[in-house]
C-alpha cells in the first residue's frame, strides 16, 4: 500500500486526527488506487468524490474505534469520555 499513509488513531497519533489528516490519506489512496496523481479535467469530479467518500468511511472509521490501553476517545453518542 501506500507508504505515505500514516496511523491516524491514537497511540500512534497522539492527538484526534484532523479533517486535514483524513482528507490527506484519503487523497493517497485514491491516487493509489486510481493510478492518477491527479484526474484529468474529465474525471475530475469523479476522483473528489471518491476523496470525499474514502474520507467520510476514514472518519466513522476513527470515530468507531475502541482503542484498548490507550488513550480513551470521547464517545460522541453520549458527550462523554
Amino acid at each position: 500500500m501506500c507508504r505515505s499513509i500514516k496511523t491516524l488513531r491514537p497511540p500512534v497519533l497522539p492527538e484526534k486526527a484532523t479533517e486535514e489528516d483524513i482528507r490527506a490519506a484519503a487523497l493517497q489512496y485514491v491516487r493509489k488506487v486510481s493510478g492518477f496523481r491527479a484526474p484529468a479535467a474529465h474525471n475530475r469530479e469523479v476522483f473528489e468524490q471518491a476523496v470525499a467518500d474514502v474520507a467520510d468511511a476514514t472518519r466513522r472509521l476513527l470515530d468507531g474505534l475502541d482503542v484498548r490501553g490507550g488513550a480513551r476517545r470521547s464517545d460522541t453518542r453520549t458527550g462523554t469520555a
